[in-house]
């Protein structure tokens, strides 16, 4: 039992010494650096809460979490209503030996630069761009739209990744859901919103909230979409600790901000564990 254990303990020493020194430590150094202030340009280290302070009080900063927040919320649902009957075509109607192809074109734009796609995008959405001249070719519109440099752009950004990473999340649960469970709801009289309501969706639930907890985490992060589609317009949280550790140069406030933004998304994991129903675990 006791060798067992330190093969264990060896076999996961290799880990644990990657997360210590690639996580662990710079976030303490994170946490640690929030609760300093600055004197002009000098760091003066200590038990200071001005940082934190000024995020509540500061509207401008304050904001930023909730447009981050806004943000995210929508793009993820919206998300989760497309990725779903994506997953759903793909993985009970598209015949096995076409599965794979249509996963790989359903996932074809990773394999584009995140910055490649995001500046694609103005090409589509800007004033000159192929949706304004398609919509005033048709007539339907008599002016180009405003899209471009808005929260409805960089929202359109977001969901046109993660729709792809939902897609996949939800695919794989769908794959491993037995086909008898349908059979036998059908058999018992089920109709087939029926069937899906109270056997498929909470079959494949695990699937969503794993999907969506990522989107979540990934993109209440970004600062590159919002900074390219958004057009700075609406600063999100990651853009505004861009500005405090570019422009200000106060590396104790952009850290502060960054232990906020850890917070959220550690509320958020609490929040699918729960759903998840990992907290029994």
């Amino acid at each position: 039992m006791i060798a067992e254990r330190r093969t264990a303990t060896l076999l996961l020493a290799p880990a644990l010494l990657w997360v210590l020194a690639f996580f662990v430590l710079p976030f303490a150094g994170i946490v640690a650096l929030s609760f300093a202030r600055m004197e002009g340009r000098v760091v003066e280290h200590g038990l200071f809460f001005d940082n934190y302070a000024r995020f509540w009080a500061d509207p401008a900063i304050f904001k930023g979490l909730i447009v981050s927040l806004e943000i995210t919320l929508v793009v993820t649902v919206i998300s989760i209503l497309l990725a779903y009957p994506l997953a759903w075509i793909i993985a009970m109607r598209v015949p096995d030996r076409w599965q794979r192809l249509a996963l790989l074109l359903a996932v074809l734009p990773f394999w584009t630069s995140y910055v490649v796609r995001s500046y694609s995008w103005l090409l589509v959405l800007g004033k000159n761009g192929v949706l304004n001249k398609a919509l005033m070719g048709m007539g339907l519109i008599a002016e180009p739209l405003e899209i471009a440099a808005t929260r409805t752009a960089t929202i359109i950004g977001f969901v046109h990744f993660f729709v792809m990473l939902l897609t996949l999340t939800i695919y794989a649960n769908l794959r491993q859901l037995p086909q008898n469970y349908a059979r036998a709801a059908a058999d018992l009289g089920a109709g087939p919103f029926a069937t899906f309501r109270h056997i498929i969706l909470p079959l494949t639930l695990p699937g969503v909230i794993t999907g969506a907890f990522l989107t979540f985490v990934l993109c209440i992060g970004d600062y590159v979409t919002p900074k390219i589609l958004g057009g700075g317009n609406e600063l999100t949280l990651p853009e505004i600790i861009m500005l405090q550790l570019g422009r200000q140069g106060d590396f104790p406030m952009a850290s502060a901000l960054s232990v906020i933004l850890m917070a959220v998304v550690t509320l958020a994991y609490f929040a699918s564990a729960r759903w998840l129903r990992l907290d029994r675990i």
